[in-house]
């Protein structure tokens, strides 16, 4: 099939064989819907997730009320947002940047043939993943650039090697990394994970809990737990261990709920034994979200993957959810795509009126397909805590380090040996909006497709600071259409919308990790 070479084929196949066969054994695939799965429609047709609906309470729906500006000198929350780390314990200052395999600047990676192509000390332009040096030199800018009232940090640890990864390579990374942001940002910090894809070896393999014994997930979710209990409660552990999701309360008022993701994620073999609902997360969701209601308190959401990218009913559904809770939901944060961005998603009876918010920040790593950027973190700036407030996103701002800089210092050939953290920019200033609030960045997103100025500025901040390659046509319309698209059959439908017979939701998961 030509999908890399023969070495990495080989050994991605003895990693996911074994697991693999288990889900065929357990799955209702005919032999022409597993080859429509692996191959393409080219020798069958596969469509085996079925439609599927959660039940929500019989409360109505409270009257919606928009939200208004805080007054001036109100409270604000500072919430640090970490993702897609991707660690690479194998890079290599001065391997090829360009390499045959699928992630390069390795050990194994070769030399680079000419000089401009080859890996820099603190990171690189190309499909390479971070050294541990980077990571730790954010972590200690991090420490003096607070206060931090909390963070979020949506995963994502381990390099993209997934052809030859361990469990106990996976542990490891995760008690490192985890070790470090503690031991750096100080236990009077606490933060708020959520599990991404890669996690698990193989990658995007997360059993659903009715699996048991060495094939479940509980070596990883065991591991998470103990890992993260200076941050977390006991009841939070608890489902933590079952199914890789929780929540908890931050402040009086304000409660955070962490799903897994992969469990909406078509890249997740594993559910093609049952893609209902696994874990029955969303169902319990639709419980926490209900208390809260009922309670009065507001509810921010922090998961790995975008919704708007995940199996049809399960987006679907959450989309739904959102639209139930659409005054109890002030904030919802992602990663994954390493990209900086957002999803919109409004009222399901016209798909007009904005009411919510994913916002998708961009990654640590340098690693994006097709334009890779400086390693970033995002701010978010949220109304802080006092009666009656929103706990919406009031703004938010990107910070980057600028590897041309940093690979390039003072003094010629040598890296700068202490590199600085940058403001790329804040998202009011840069876009002219009062707030960003579901109305503001409609308002936003309206300007991206009327302007094409604001556009290509836009795509310049989406890729840290850093482009390779300009956004035309076909690129534009991929981009806005993930935008406006919080669930996948409108994402879907994106690509008819604007006739170009191409396929608009392929196209946007091809540029993920």
């Amino acid at each position: 099939m030509h999908l890399s070479d023969e070495r990495v084929c080989r050994e991605i196949t003895e990693l996911f064989r074994d697991d693999f066969i288990q889900v065929l054994q357990r799955s209702v695939l005919w032999p022409t819907e597993a080859c429509a799965l692996l191959v393409g429609p080219s020798c069958g047709k596969f469509d085996l997730y079925a439609p599927w609906n959660i039940t929500l309470p019989k409360v109505p729906k409270p009257p919606v009320v928009p939200p208004s500006e805080p007054a001036v000198g109100s409270p604000q929350s500072r919430v640090l947002f970490l993702t897609d780390i991707h660690w690479d314990q194998e890079y290599a200052e001065g391997s090829a940047a360009d390499c045959k395999d699928p992630l390069c600047c390795r050990n194994d990676s070769g030399t680079p043939s000419w000089r401009r192509r080859e890996a820099g000390y603190w990171g690189t332009y190309s499909k390479c993943d971070l050294p541990l040096r980077t990571v730790d030199h954010l972590l200690q800018h991090l420490a003096k650039s607070g206060p931090w009232d909390w963070v979020y940090w949506t995963g994502d640890i381990p390099a993209h090697n997934v052809w030859s990864q361990t469990r106990k390579q996976q542990l490891s990374e995760l008690t490192v990394i985890s070790r470090l942001i503690h031991k750096h940002l100080g236990p009077n910090v606490t933060v708020y994970p959520s599990i991404g894809n890669h996690e698990s070896t193989p990658v995007n393999s997360f059993p659903p809990p009715f699996v048991h014994g060495n094939r479940s997930s509980s070596w990883l979710y065991n591991t998470m737990a103990d890992e993260w209990a200076p941050w977390l409660p006991e009841q939070a552990l608890k489902t933590l261990r079952y199914g890789g999701f929780y929540t908890l309360q931050i402040q009086p008022g304000l409660r955070v709920v962490s799903l897994n993701m992969n469990f909406c994620a078509r890249e997740n073999f594993w559910l093609m034994v049952n893609s209902t609902d696994p874990g029955n997360q969303l169902q319990w969701l639709v419980q926490v979200l209900q208390s809260s209601e009922d309670k009065g308190e507001k509810v921010h959401i922090i998961g790995h993957i975008p919704p708007g990218l995940c199996l049809t009913s399960w987006s679907w559904n959450y989309y739904h959810i959102v639209n139930r809770y659409e005054g109890t939901i002030t904030g919802q944060f992602f990663g994954h795509t390493h990209t900086d961005e957002f999803q919109m998603f409004y009222d399901e009876e016209t798909l007009t009126r904005p009411l919510s918010v994913a916002f998708v920040a961009p990654s640590v790593t340098t690693y994006v397909n097709l334009n890779p950027g400086n390693p970033g973190y995002r701010v978010y700036v949220v109304d802080g805590n006092y009666a009656n407030s929103s706990r919406m996103v009031l703004d938010h701002e990107t910070y980057i380090l600028n590897l041309t800089e940093a690979n390039h210092g003072p003094t010629p050939q040598r890296p700068d040996p202490n590199p600085k953290w940058t403001l790329l920019y804040r998202a009011k200033e840069v876009y002219g909006l009062p707030s960003l609030f579901p109305s503001n960045m409609e308002e936003l997103l309206q300007s991206l497709y009327k302007d094409d100025t604001v556009f290509q500025k836009f795509w310049y901040l989406r890729s840290k600071g850093h482009v390779s390659e300009q956004c035309k046509e076909t690129c534009k319309t991929t981009t806005l259409c993930f935008l406006r698209s919080g669930r996948y059959d409108i994402l879907e439908q994106c690509s008819h919308l604007h006739g170009y017979g191409y396929d608009v939701a392929r196209a946007a998961r091809s540029t993920l990790c």
